[in-house]
């Protein structure tokens, strides 16, 4: 068993780790952390997590080594203290945004800060299997995902891959996403009675996420807008892009069929009909799988690849634990082998 320890493990990233480890045939969680809940037993803030668990929260200053070492923390506090955290374990999963871009430039411009610990940038490992499984093999050091961004990619990707694309012309991404996304603490736009109900474009352009988007396909220009709307859970993409020349649809699903199939999480969805014929995150709740499709307009060249995900699990804490099994050489599905709800 490989003991694992969750600094920042109050939040709701934090929680669904620890959901997925407390489950996990070859993991066991040993040590969490919370500064504002010390002491506390985990199923204080993660009550779906009684008779689960009996687990305190401690302080980071009392982390003891362990095997492997989750940070969980607000995006920019991991970087201040990565050597004390990379001291305390062999291996490092980091699931804020310190650790995502290899550029600090890059950083800087997205972060609007300087980096703090550029050095360890070219040290982790972007933390989507789907794009590095055999970096992660000999890896010690792996990056979290952003969500939108996991999304974002995972519904371009067969068609990067496939050379199939006509990239002289705009591909343009529209995520919509749930209020989970914004963390466990509160803040005006997570309020209830201004969230609820909403379908709120809060970044129609400039997010964050866009510069994953750009590093990690290697493409010079991809436009990003991101809409809430009125779900904790969940994230849609639908990405907008132009074929080459006479591209038909058969050719996107060779294109889509050869990488499903190598890939344990990935499903597409394209049925001819019933309402569940495209991707619906409402289907994923819990579920680290990612449910893509496309749509191909032959006369135009138009394709709409859409991806859904559970952004709190393939955006977060579920990507971070098959990065962990990859990583650490364990089967790349344990413990992340529970299918979603139907219905919720």
């Amino acid at each position: 068993m490989r003991r694992a320890a969750i600094v920042g493990a109050s939040g709701y990233t934090g929680g669904e780790l620890l959901r997925l480890l407390l489950s996990h045939p070859q993991v066991e969680v040993t040590q969490v952390t919370s500064e504002h809940h010390l002491g506390e037993y985990v199923h204080s803030l993660h009550p779906n997590l009684r008779k689960r668990s009996l687990l305190r929260f401690i302080s980071r200053q009392a982390l003891e080594p362990c095997d492997v070492l989750f940070l969980a923390l607000p995006h920019g506090e991991a970087q201040k203290h990565i050597d004390h955290y990379a001291a305390l374990a062999p291996y490092v999963i980091d699931l804020s945004a310190d650790f995502r871009l290899r550029d600090p430039g890059r950083y800087q411009r997205w972060y609007g800060a300087e980096h703090l610990a550029p050095a360890w940038l070219s040290r982790f490992v972007y933390g989507l299997p789907e794009l590095h499984r055999e970096e992660m093999r000999t890896a010690r050091y792996i990056s979290g995902v952003g969500c939108n961004a996991a999304a974002s990619i995972l519904a371009l990707l067969p068609l990067a891959r496939s050379g199939l694309l006509d990239l002289s012309r705009p591909v343009i991404v529209d995520v919509k996403v749930g209020s989970s996304e914004a963390g466990a603490s509160p803040n005006p736009g997570s309020h209830h009675p201004e969230r609820s109900g909403v379908i709120r474009t809060y970044a129609p352009t400039g997010h964050r996420h866009t510069a994953e988007i750009l590093q990690e396909l290697g493409w010079e220009q991809v436009h990003l807008s991101i809409t809430s709307v009125d779900v904790v859970r969940g994230a849609l993409a639908a990405a907008h892009a132009f074929t080459q020349s006479g591209v038909t649809e058969k050719e996107l699903w060779r294109a889509y069929r050869a990488w499903a199939a190598a890939e344990p999480f990935i499903r597409i969805v394209k049925e001819r009909g019933g309402i569940h014929r495209v991707p619906d995150p409402k289907v994923l709740a819990g579920s680290n799988y990612v449910d893509v499709g496309f749509e191909l307009d032959e006369t135009t060249g138009r394709v709409v690849a859409l991806a859904a995900i559970d952004n709190l699990m393939k955006g977060a804490a579920g990507s971070a634990v098959q990065a962990m099994n990859v990583m650490l050489g364990l089967e790349e599905t344990a413990g992340l082998e529970f299918s979603g709800l139907h219905p919720i």
